[in-house]
């Protein structure tokens, strides 16, 4: 048998350089296509139209999240672009648990039961990186879920 090995832990909180476009939405059922569009638009007005649709994908679960499991009212986007990656914080203001990484993907016909809980998968397959911060120290009061993008692919 193989030896099983842990998928490395998400890379730190990394502040990128390039431009920088925000949007502050209401935490509600319509935040996912907002900011769905939102993403799409910077990356097409800034020459990255092959990473729209993975972009359009992992923000929409990330929100997602958001609004299904926080009270937080309002959710908060900043997608940061240079030459190579874009990136792409969602923040929100009731930092409860961080998302933990996904766990080992696996196969067969218990894989695909559940309905939900996979969209921090789906982030972790298409992402280059991803992770999250939360603000506050010992009392946290928000935090955020990154990915990163390379323009390059993985």
């Amino acid at each position: 048998m193989p030896p099983v090995t842990a998928p490395p832990a998400p890379a730190p909180y990394l502040p990128q350089r390039g431009e920088r476009y925000r949007l502050v939405a209401p935490n509600t059922p319509t935040a996912p296509k907002i900011v769905r569009d939102f993403v799409a638009t910077v990356l097409w007005a800034t020459g990255h139209p092959r990473l729209v649709d993975d972009a359009r994908l992992c923000a929409s679960e990330v929100v997602s999240n958001a609004y299904c499991h926080t009270h937080s009212p309002q959710i908060r986007v900043e997608v940061t672009v240079n030459r190579t990656q874009v990136t792409v914080y969602v923040t929100d203001d009731e930092p409860g648990r961080l998302p933990a990484p996904p766990p080992p993907r696996t196969t067969g016909p218990d894989a695909v039961a559940d309905e939900g809980g996979r969209g921090l998968l789906l982030v972790d397959g298409i992402a280059a990186r991803w992770g999250t911060t939360a603000y506050g120290d010992r009392s946290p009061h928000s935090k955020t879920v990154w990915f990163t993008l390379a323009a390059t692919g993985r």
